[in-house]
């Protein structure tokens, strides 16, 4: 039996609803398919031989952390179809012990403290166009809000054309940017672009 598709119109046919634990392994796939492989690749570090799909999995079911399931919500429409996660970034002491390759994406996250951070925003391939991002991108400000942040922000590759343009026109601009740092991770972009979305009485 074929599956059902979604309608164009914003992707409205999903449900929305918090992650839980039950929802670790696709989220552990979804977060990969959005930081481009850059997940397996530190989760393949991790694993010391072992499954990283499996360490992906445990990091997913932790209580607390940036990459929690407490900190997700999935659209679903038969299975889960995408997920945005999220959180609000505060002043943090820089952490010396911190791997080269987060240096310059902590630098700017450092940039935006305040702001609720949407950390992951992603969409099943065959998904993809049919309102699905605009609909959580519409969710994390309306998180931002309830939880009295300063706006969204986000961080970007430039070679994500096509998600930039997304972002783009939900509000979002670009703040500052960072080069990238790679060790092995295979990936063509250069530079990591924040953007920020500020809510609308700040533009007054």
């Amino acid at each position: 039996m074929a599956e059902e598709a979604l309608p164009s119109h914003e992707g409205l046919a999903a449900h929305a609803r918090p992650a839980t634990k039950e929802d670790a392994a696709v989220l552990a796939k979804l977060v990969n398919m959005a930081g481009d492989g850059l997940p397996l690749y530190l989760w393949t570090k991790m694993a010391n031989g072992g499954d990283p799909w499996e360490v992906g999995r445990q990091r997913a079911l932790r209580e607390e952390g940036s990459f929690s399931y407490r900190n997700a919500v999935v659209l679903e429409h038969g299975r889960v179809i995408a997920c945005l996660i999220g959180y609000p970034i505060v002043p943090a002491p820089v952490d010396p012990n911190a791997p080269d390759m987060f240096v310059p994406m902590n630098e700017l996250e450092a940039m935006a403290v305040g702001t609720w951070y949407v950390n992951v925003l992603t969409t099943v391939p065959e998904m993809r166009g049919q309102g699905c991002g605009t609909r959580l991108l519409g969710m994390a400000d309306t998180i931002a809000e309830a939880t009295g942040c300063n706006g969204t922000s986000l961080i970007v590759s430039d070679a994500n054309p096509k998600a930039r343009r997304l972002y783009e026109h939900a509000g979002y601009r670009e703040v500052a940017t960072r080069p990238m740092v790679k060790d092995e991770w295979a990936n063509p972009g250069r530079n990591w672009v924040l953007m920020v979305k500020t809510p609308p009485q700040q533009l007054e």
